[in-house]
């Protein structure tokens, strides 16, 4: 089975087309290519080479080799080796001005960073969406009576503003956080062969903050390539942002139920046996994103733990759960906006 998000059916419950374009083949290779044109414009501007611009003109408007990627990607567990020959045929005479003093790692992590990035902008201006959409439905019924239920069972009366602040609430936080951790998520990654910048000598401070400028990263006082914090952090706010989702989507279903009805839904899943049946097909979709995220979460956690100046094998294993950590935190919340849009009644039946 392909991957449920690409799948050409159950990507129809899964796909996020806006957020997997974040995280496409295309969106890796553009970020790289622009990764190493900044680069060679940054070493030409500090006097490092006299063909900086040269070198970056041509990486802008070369084509690429897609086969040899993939047999170099085979051959040497990352792709950029075969990326930079074929940028330096590209460059031809200004071949010395392409990847001079950085490493494979300073141009994958950079790209995704970018990727980080615009993710978290999708993400903050979905959550605002929802906010919205969530403070609405507040406004409509929020005075409305609901039983409340602790361990599932009936507890006090309450609101239906009480049963939805637990969906509103944490959005506001999860906006804060993505605030104040852009500045430890998208940040440039140069470091060069050990992480030290060494090949860059006394330019290596100008190159950095002329590339960060360029590729609208932040600039960190030293490469971050066996410090994962960041991208645990950025896969952290994910999950969060997920599992509150998640929290909406199995109230959703409950209030749902037949015998218990608090909620009347538009627009739900039909069934093959059962003509009298309405599924609550998008909350039951915010449970699984959420748990799925809470699960893909602790294999980055796992990959903090990267050996001595740089690992391959932690490195790769973000590669892999990255993507589908974003697109599953983008579907969530395109599929909350849309079941709040679905809602026609909250309240204890009359």
């Amino acid at each position: 089975m392909s991957d449920v998000f690409d799948h050409p059916w159950l990507g129809g419950l899964f796909a996020d087309p806006e957020m997997a374009a974040f995280w496409s083949p295309d969106a890796q290779l553009a970020g790289m290519r622009a990764f190493e044109a900044a680069f060679s414009r940054a070493l030409g501007r500090a006097g490092l080479t006299d063909k900086g611009e040269d070198a970056a003109r041509a990486i802008e408007g070369m084509g690429f080799d897609m086969a040899d990627l993939r047999a170099g990607t085979g051959q040497d567990g990352v792709v950029v080796p075969r990326l930079v020959r074929q940028m330096k045929a590209a460059a031809g005479d200004a071949a010395g001005a392409v990847h001079k003093g950085a490493t494979s790692q300073d141009v994958i992590d950079s790209a995704t960073a970018m990727a980080m990035r615009d993710t978290l902008a999708l993400v903050d201006a979905r959550l605002a969406d929802l906010t919205v959409a969530l403070e609405g439905l507040t406004a409509r019924f929020g005075a409305r009576p609901l039983m409340g239920r602790t361990r599932m069972q009936a507890a006090t009366p309450i609101t239906v503003a009480d049963r939805i602040a637990p969906w509103l609430l944490p959005l506001a936080d999860h906006r804060a956080r993505i605030a104040e951790a852009r500045p430890r998520v998208a940040r440039l990654q140069l470091g060069g062969a050990s992480g030290d910048r060494a090949d860059l000598g006394d330019a290596a401070v100008g190159v950095a903050a002329d590339m960060a400028a360029a590729l609208g990263l932040e600039n960190p006082p030293r490469a971050w390539h066996a410090m994962r914090d960041g991208v645990a952090e950025f896969a952290g706010i994910l999950s969060l942002v997920t599992g509150t989702l998640g929290k909406m989507g199995q109230d959703v279903a409950l209030m749902a139920q037949q015998g218990i009805e608090e909620i009347e839904l538009s627009g739900g899943g039909t069934s093959s046996a059962m003509a009298h049946k309405q599924n609550p097909v998008l909350a039951e979709l915010l449970v699984t994103l959420a748990r799925f995220n809470a699960g893909q979460l602790a294999l980055i956690h796992q990959a903090m733990i990267h050996e001595q100046e740089r690992s391959g094998a932690a490195w790769a294993l973000e590669w892999m759960v990255l993507p589908p950590m974003a697109q599953a935190t983008g579907r969530a919340l395109a599929a909350a906006i849309q079941l709040a849009g679905q809602v026609r009644r909250i309240g204890t039946p009359e």
